[in-house]
């Protein structure tokens, strides 16, 4: 069975929160979870690790494989999530940079279509919530 990789979809006025990989790809924060670690004890572990900020979970979005590079997959899930504090973002040594990127001017970023798609289910739940 392949790897879980927790993703956190983080949209703060219209922007979603990228980080750049080694890989010069654009990432949303999130890891692996340790031995025995459920999936949002993971997440809020990784986010706190990666950005030095706290977070409150929203819903699990969706779960999907992804080869992350030519015979190494993982299977990606991804939770809506809302900054909680005004605390500034640290960024850790795991990536190269931190962007927030406007979620309807994603065009060109080198961004994996799994978080392209996780981003797109939590805008679309997001509006549905406030026009109900």
């Amino acid at each position: 069975m392949a790897a879980i990789s927790v993703k956190a979809v983080i949209i703060d006025r219209g922007r979603v929160l990228l980080l750049a990989n080694d890989r010069g790809e654009w990432e949303l924060p999130g890891g692996r979870l340790d031995p025995g670690e459920s999936e949002p004890a993971a997440l809020l572990r990784e986010i706190g690790e990666e950005l030095g900020i706290a977070t409150r979970l929203g819903p699990r979005l969706a779960e999907e494989p992804f080869e992350v590079i030519p015979g190494r997959s993982v299977r990606v899930v991804s939770y809506g999530c809302e900054i909680d504090g005004t605390g500034p973002i640290t960024l850790s040594a795991e990536h190269r940079d931190l962007l927030w990127a406007p979620v309807d001017a994603l065009g060109d970023l080198p961004l994996p279509g799994v978080y392209r798609r996780a981003i797109d289910l939590w805008v679309s739940l997001r509006i549905s919530f406030k026009n109900p």
